[in-house]
């Protein structure tokens, strides 16, 4: 087993070069995660493929309320905040 020693080095100046390496580590993870924002607009075939389901399964939940489409010439948009309070939790 090796070891590691650490000579001149007081436990506050350990503690900053840890804190300065975790942030390092954490920049670089917030800089290439990005989640989707609640404003995200999806076409109809992302949020299909979201819920693993067919575009006509998707145009039924249109017709019959459960989504709320926006429309911009003939594309249809999906709000993804929408998307997600239009499900509901179930009993268990």
């Amino acid at each position: 087993m090796s070891q590691i020693q650490f000579i001149s080095v007081t436990p506050q100046q350990l503690q900053e070069e840890i804190n300065k390496g975790v942030q390092e580590v954490l920049s670089t993870f917030l800089e290439n995660f990005k989640p989707r924002q609640p404003n995200e607009y999806l076409t109809r075939q992302e949020v299909a493929e979201m819920f693993k389901v067919d575009i006509s399964t998707i145009h039924n939940w249109c017709k019959s309320g459960k989504l709320k489409p926006f429309g911009l010439g003939a594309r249809v948009y999906f709000l993804s905040s929408d998307i997600h309070n239009c499900l509901i939790p179930l009993n268990d």
